[in-house]
């Protein structure tokens, strides 16, 4: 097993979505994809940040709606793998069905992608020598999934903010699941960083 390094945090984000890039020195997992048909501005918002393309060993899609996964198949060909847990197989090919032919959106293959349980993700981020798992967090769809990393800084997508998931009794079992596990910052996809108890701060 790999050893695990202290991480940096970086967003490459673009269009209102915060895209994060989680390093371990050299060893990189972006984490959510970007918008169909913009490679050329990951590529250089990565630049920008100083995050060499080849060194993301992973994409990881938080849930599979254009906006958070549909660069996958074009980082794919530039040599990025696509990181899949089992519960968001089925939603791949569903994606497709929410673009327009004017996105430029290219279908996910198989090909490629590294297809995991959440229970082998913390082995899989340990060879990459990033400390965290990867967990089931449902409450935006159900096949919604965060990183935790083991500093408690939590990426999770578009999960609603506990303050305006009083009517969503998932998106709150959720919340109270990562603060139980540990989440203490929350990296989420729109807006900006905050502690995970913001709110009664």
């Amino acid at each position: 097993m790999a050893n695990v390094q202290s991480t940096t945090i970086v967003n490459v984000g673009y269009r209102s979505t915060n895209y994060w890039v989680v390093s371990a020195g050299t060893s990189r997992l972006l984490v959510d994809i970007g918008w169909p048909g913009t490679l050329g501005t990951m590529k250089a918002n990565l630049k920008r940040m100083g995050v060499p393309l080849q060194e993301i060993r992973f994409a990881l899609a938080t849930h599979y709606h254009i906006d958070h996964a549909g660069l996958a198949e074009e980082l794919k060909r530039e040599g990025v793998p696509l990181l899949v847990l089992d519960v968001q197989v089925k939603a791949i090919p569903v994606m497709k069905t929410w673009t327009k032919p004017e996105d430029n959106y290219i279908d996910i293959t198989e090909e490629g992608n590294v297809v995991i349980t959440f229970e082998q993700s913390r082995h899989v981020l340990s060879q990459i020598g990033i400390g965290g798992e990867i967990l089931h967090t449902p409450g935006h769809s159900d096949h919604c999934v965060s990183l935790l990393l083991d500093d408690g800084s939590v990426f999770t997508g578009d999960l609603p903010p506990k303050e305006f998931a009083f009517d969503n009794p998932t998106a709150l079992a959720t919340w109270q699941n990562l603060e139980e596990r540990g989440a203490r910052r929350v990296y989420p996809a729109h807006g900006p960083i905050r502690p995970i108890n913001w709110e009664r701060q």
